[in-house]
């Protein structure tokens, strides 16, 4: 408990879809030296894929009850962190990765505004920012990248091969501009110093909750459960399951202000590889910002791992852990379910 007292450190990844914040979680995971860390990881979709992602260094990724806690500040998260701390162990350092929907401001609050508060301390929070796929108009149209950017005490511009640096340069300007105090890094493949992001001590409540704090809870609060489209996974690195009560939920509406929806689909039979390759040259609307998943392919022995960002895709191929299935998540603006599952659905056939 003497760890506890003093305040377990907590940084919060978050970031806008596709801008790098499993991969950031793998190299902290990776190259962390003689620490004992916890991972709390928030997904936006119905299937957890990140959950088979992250690279797990000490025991086993758990699956908790659904709820996104990029709206909500809500008991799971609270539940959680106080079964890591009861646990006995010795826990140096939480992680919490959000969904690349979330506001940050939430998730905060949370061990702010709880007996979080008195357990662990707020480091930092990095947001990480794809500089390929960044735009002005996203800035102006997201209120979650506002948000992102906006409460970020280091801002990693991420993805720098992909782009010129004039590019880079004009882009580091315009968050300076929008975000004068912010640690600002490049990197690619989101290979940042961990001394950079981790034990910094930025986060300065005062400079950002001044007076927000009860406005939040009063104007956020609400009994009604969230829709099935605005659920999310939460997911924790440890060593038993975790076992959950009922939870209430507090929902602000940047999900539904921006329009997000999220697309989820398991199939226990393999794609063809040509139909799914013209699903993704020839049929995948624009209005898709990001995809990802584990795929199955009648055509290869091989797991595939899926992930798209903006126009770009990508495959990582590696031998099948347990069952061969297909698992895809795709993440969009208004989008059309019945087509696109229809349209997936024919890549079987």
């Amino acid at each position: 408990m003497d760890t506890q007292k003093k305040g377990i450190p907590v940084t919060i990844i978050t970031g806008f879809l596709g801008s790098g914040k499993t991969t950031l979680l793998n190299h902290i995971l990776t190259n962390q030296e003689g620490l004992k860390t916890a991972v709390l990881v928030n997904e936006f979709g119905e299937i957890g894929i990140d959950n088979e992602l992250i690279v797990s260094t000490d025991g086993s990724m758990v699956e908790l009850s659904n709820g996104c806690i990029c709206c909500t500040i809500n008991d799971d998260l609270v539940n959680a962190v106080n079964k890591i701390l009861e646990r006995g162990e010795k826990i140096d350092y939480l992680l919490v990765e959000t969904s690349g929907l979330a506001d940050p401001l939430p998730v905060a609050l949370t061990f702010l505004e709880t007996d979080l508060r008195d357990m662990t301390r707020l480091d930092s929070i990095v947001t990480l920012i794809d500089c390929a796929n960044y735009s002005d108009e996203a800035l102006s149209n997201y209120q979650a990248i506002e948000s992102q950017i906006q409460y970020g005490d280091i801002i990693v511009l991420n993805k720098t091969d992909l782009v010129d640096e004039a590019d880079v340069d004009s882009l580091e300007i315009k968050i300076r501009n929008f975000k004068k105090n912010a640690r600002i890094l490049r990197t690619q493949k989101s290979q940042v110093p961990l001394a950079l992001v981790l034990s910094v001590g930025l986060f300065e409540s005062d400079k950002y909750f001044e007076g927000t704090e009860s406005e939040s809870k009063d104007d956020n609060r609400q009994s009604d459960k969230l829709e099935t489209d605005d659920f999310t996974s939460l997911s924790i690195q440890s060593d038993s399951q975790l076992n959950f009560s009922e939870f209430q939920y507090y929902r602000s509406d940047h999900l539904e202000n921006d329009g997000f929806t999220s697309l989820s689909i398991q199939s226990d039979s393999p794609f063809k590889m040509r139909k799914f390759q013209y699903f993704l040259d020839n049929q995948l609307p624009e209005n898709v910002f990001r995809a990802k998943g584990i795929l199955w392919f009648e055509e290869s022995p091989k797991r595939h791992i899926f992930h798209l960002c903006g126009k770009r895709f990508s495959f990582e191929d590696e031998e099948w852990k347990g069952v061969k299935k297909n698992q895809l998540v795709l993440i969009g603006q208004s989008l059309d379910h019945d087509t696109l599952r229809k349209q997936i659905e024919n890549c079987r056939y």
